[in-house]
């Protein structure tokens, strides 16, 4: 069976960093993301932030060749900011990682390894499929997670753990074609829906999780919630892949995992 595994002899890993108000964290997360091995590129997207997000983005820049600094002039949201990032990347993969630290950059390689070895066109980064470290926080988030997660499943008929998590690493070609029109934290539904749409070959891997306080300052809140469940029925019921994609990428067989 014919395999698509990534050339490792070369750098493929594309990351975008969607940013809003971080400046407490962002060159923590970039400098854990400049050790990766395989670094193409990160782009950072700064969602008009208030605070010196952006001057901490830029004086990093300047430093490290393989930062790409975007800004937004209106503070639109994170699916806009991953709009933008996405289409300024150039690897063969591609990975979201927020900039707020409650997503350990050093888990990445294992994380995408499913699409290097060819297994896989995309993984999640699971919170729930086999618990590593993680925070103890908010029980009704996790209600919503786990309803929105089976919402998500039964329309798509793909079995996810955590449709929510903010670790998902796609083939750039699939990524780059998709057609996002979601707003607010609507990607993460949105995605999922699309990708269900292609049949390309999906997989989580289990992550660690250091989730935030609304004082620490996490931003999602009810009304992203209730917009996720409109999401669901929107990209599930409502939009096929014809219209999902600018052009539909070539989904390659896959082998079989060495167990």
């Amino acid at each position: 069976m014919r395999t698509e595994a990534i050339d490792t002899t070369t750098a493929f890993l594309s990351v975008v960093v969607p940013a809003f108000n971080e400046e407490a964290t962002i060159a923590t997360v970039i400098h854990k993301l400049l050790a990766l091995p395989h670094l193409l590129e990160v782009v950072i997207v700064d969602d008009c932030s208030s605070d010196r997000t952006h001057e901490i983005a830029r004086e990093l820049s300047a430093k490290y060749p393989q930062l790409t600094v975007v800004r937004h002039t209106v503070n639109s949201g994170k699916t806009e900011a991953l709009k933008t990032g996405f289409q300024h990347t150039t690897g063969e993969i591609v990975i979201v990682q927020d900039a707020d630290l409650e997503y350990d950059p050093t888990e990445i390689p294992a994380l995408i390894q499913p699409i290097i070895e060819g297994y896989a066109d995309v993984v999640y980064g699971s919170r729930f499929l086999v618990r590593k470290t993680s925070r103890v926080l908010y029980f009704y988030h996790y209600l919503a997670n786990r309803a929105l997660t089976f919402a998500s499943n039964v329309l798509t008929n793909i079995n996810l753990t955590d449709v929510e998590t903010g670790y998902k690493a796609l083939r750039g070609e699939i990524i780059r074609n998709m057609i996002i029109t979601s707003k607010g934290f609507g990607f993460e539904i949105e995605v999922t829906a699309k990708l269900a749409k292609l049949n390309c070959s999906i997989y989580e891997a289990p992550i660690s999780y250091y989730g935030r306080t609304y004082e620490e300052g996490k931003k999602i809140g009810v009304r992203d919630g209730i917009a996720a469940f409109w999401y669901t029925l929107r990209y599930n019921l409502f939009c096929n892949v014809q219209s999902s994609f600018r052009r539909i990428p070539v989904i390659p067989q896959h082998a079989e995992p060495k167990i």
